[in-house]
């Protein structure tokens, strides 16, 4: 791996652990092996080498999504798969994360790839959601947008719960009762009507 790969990871890992503040050159010099002037050949300032982590991260966040959204099963099984893909609940979102960092909020080009990800997932979530009403897993009535808001609200919440109890069970108990929701969606309409 060159001197330019370590030093995007490392900052990748930094921002994760300590936020943009705490991603000093040091740090992400000592993490990487790589001299100043080797960060400094390869990007512009700190802002220029967090910009490339934090897209990068981000987009290697929404293919993972993806290879979920594209397994050959149903709509529902594919949102189930996303949502029990392996995490590390303490840790938090590598992503989600960085929208509590005042300076990546403040800074239009840190915060863009966050807000980018976050809607092209919700875009692919709801677009699994209308497969799923056409195929008659889930009511016509459900808002599709509105739901995939909502997922990601809870997977995102998980996370908190999680950090906020020092425990995975929140996170478990989070994503159970969000799977267990979309289930009766599609149990509703099978549902005789009385």
């Amino acid at each position: 791996m060159d001197a330019r790969e370590r030093l995007i990871e490392s900052a990748q890992q930094l921002l994760w652990e300590r936020g943009y503040v705490g991603m000093s050159p040091k740090a992400i010099q000592d993490r990487a092996s790589a001299g100043q002037g080797s960060m400094y050949h390869h990007f512009e300032n700190k802002a220029a080498l967090a910009s490339t982590a934090i897209a990068r991260s981000a987009e290697q966040l929404y293919e993972a999504a993806r290879q979920e959204f594209a397994q050959p099963c149903s709509a529902l099984d594919r949102i189930v798969s996303y949502l029990h893909r392996e995490r590390d609940a303490l840790r938090g979102c590598r992503v989600g994360r960085l929208t509590q960092d005042p300076e990546i909020i403040a800074d239009p080009q840190l915060r863009r790839p966050v807000q980018e990800m976050f809607a092209k997932l919700t875009q692919e979530l709801a677009s699994l959601i209308v497969e799923g009403q056409s195929a008659g897993e889930f009511r016509t009535e459900m808002n599709p947008e509105d739901t995939a808001s909502t997922i990601l609200a809870v997977l995102q919440g998980a996370y908190v719960l999680a950090r906020a109890a020092n425990s995975t069970e929140p996170y478990d108990r989070a994503i159970a009762g969000a799977i267990s929701l979309l289930k009766q969606q599609g149990d509703v309409k099978r549902a005789p009507r009385k």
